[in-house]
């Protein structure tokens, strides 16, 4: 197993199998582990039906009972629309096939809408932890606007017979206060009902692009991170890290933005992709809310890219990939392989926290 990932890694093996030296080390974190809930979440105000829901997940699919989380999520048919989602791979217009590539792919639950999932729930909910995305931001208004709105109800998700729901919530945007109100509430009802939490905690505001894209930077996603936690999100998805500094770039000339330490671009980061996602880690209770980092657009080396992403994210101390677009826009028996080389790096002793 570690010879195949050694390969697909090429040559970015050495910087990420042999970076040994974080910033921040892993003795301060809590790590994913088959005990995971019981030592993280036995003491949390949870109730037991969410504990028994999140016991769910962890207990299904090829990395059943190792405390990481391999989750296919295919909402893009709302989010950048059915045909630039599906012209690719047009079986996945039907909503069978993307529970079916979940369960072929060994994942441990399958994210999707309201529609998607509700349309197979008798047939397949109980078959694999369904997580109901509940807002989206649709993109056939005119002009094209970035708004989180509900498709549907925490009661909807419940009565489907779903294990968990997911948000978005856009930090930084305008609309991101009544966003951050609205999802509050609805996570509250989610956990009195019994369902797990996860939130995408993604940032949009045309002033973060400057001399990079900060909507990656790993100070602002962080950040999104802890507001996520403190939202009492279980589990957060990230976009990955491709810098930091955001802060600081926020804050050039007569602007101020924010409140910071220098500190943390010397003494809890480096430049390192491995620190870079330890710094989100961090910022998730120093583990105890699981980090699974997204595994992006689908592109010329998916294979490669996957398994790096895995490697980065299982070496920070996250807890997984959510990975879609490049599993479901190629043929499903390669979608399939695609997912089970992503978990592969999960189940290989040989790739340990750094």
């Amino acid at each position: 197993m570690i010879e195949k990932i050694r390969e697909y890694l090429g040559d970015k093996e050495e910087y990420l199998l042999g970076f040994n030296n974080p910033k921040i080390s892993k003795e301060l974190l809590n790590l994913p582990g088959p005990d995971f809930i019981e030592r993280i979440f036995f003491n949390s105000d949870r109730n037991n039906r969410v504990l028994s829901n999140l016991q769910r997940i962890f207990s299904t699919g090829r990395l059943a009972n190792t405390g990481y989380l391999s989750i296919l999520p295919v909402d893009q048919g709302v989010e950048h629309s059915g045909g630039a989602s599906f012209a690719k791979n047009p079986i996945y217009f039907d909503a069978e096939n993307i529970v079916k590539l979940a369960i072929e792919g060994g994942c441990n639950a399958v994210a999707s809408t309201f529609g998607v999932l509700g349309i197979v729930a008798r047939k397949y909910a109980h078959r694999i932890p369904f997580l109901v995305k509940i807002n989206h931001n649709e993109l056939l208004t005119y002009p094209n606007k970035y708004e989180q709105i509900l498709f549907g109800t925490i009661q909807q998700a419940y009565d489907m017979g779903a294990a968990a729901v997911g948000a978005t919530i856009y930090f930084g945007s305008q609309d991101s206060t009544r966003e951050i109100i609205e999802i509050a509430e609805a996570f509250s009802y989610a956990h009195e009902l019994g369902m797990v939490t996860v939130l995408w905690c993604y940032l949009r505001n045309s002033a973060f692009k400057k001399d990079k894209d900060y909507h990656v930077s790993a100070d602002l996603t962080g950040q999104a991170n802890h507001l996520g936690a403190t939202l009492q999100a279980d589990i957060i998805k990230q976009k990955l890290p491709e810098n930091n500094g955001g802060y600081l770039a926020m804050n050039m000339g007569e602007s101020s933005y924010g409140k910071i330490d220098k500190k943390i671009y010397s003494e809890l980061c480096s430049d390192h992709p491995i620190d870079l996602c330890r710094y989100q880690v961090a910022n998730n209770y120093m583990g105890r809310i699981g980090l699974i980092n997204s595994g992006g657009a689908s592109g010329a080396n998916d294979f490669g890219d996957a398994v790096a992403t895995a490697v980065i994210n299982k070496r920070a101390g996250g807890m997984g990939l959510i990975s879609g677009r490049k599993a479901f826009q190629r043929p499903m028996d390669e979608g399939v392989k695609l997912l089970n080389l992503i978990q592969d790096v999960y189940l290989c002793k040989e790739i340990q926290p750094a």
